[in-house]
């Protein structure tokens, strides 16, 4: 991978980063909003309860989005990024088009979610 594409990668990484923290504090910031609005009953506190679990585990979801653009931003430094972790092979371009901080290929990532690691 020449300088250029290294660049390119990195860029997309760091754009989809701060994507996904803009997310989170949108998601932190409408948490923080339910049930201010008034005196809530008990069909609001439901609502809202449900509400707040659901924006959690979007959290959950981001966060761990992050770990994972920040471990192919490592791996882009380290000149690993584009190889599966498990068979080391080079992952598909295009897979890595659609999810830029992929760590297995095809076949491995379907191996593990079959079978476990």
């Amino acid at each position: 991978m020449d300088q250029q594409e290294q660049d390119r990668i990195e860029k997309l990484l760091l754009d989809l980063r701060r994507s996904v923290m803009r997310e989170v504090s949108e998601a932190n910031a409408a948490s923080q909003e339910l049930g201010t609005d008034g005196v809530p009953d008990i069909g609001d506190v439901a609502a809202n309860s449900y509400h707040r679990d659901v924006l959690m585990n979007l959290n959950e979801a981001q966060r761990q989005k992050l770990r994972d653009i920040d471990a192919a931003l490592d791996r882009l430094a380290e000149g690993e990024y584009g190889i599966c972790a498990r068979c080391e092979e080079e992952i598909d371009s295009r897979r890595l088009l659609v999810r830029p901080f992929s760590r297995y290929c095809i076949d491995c990532k379907s191996d593990i979610e079959k079978f476990g690691e």
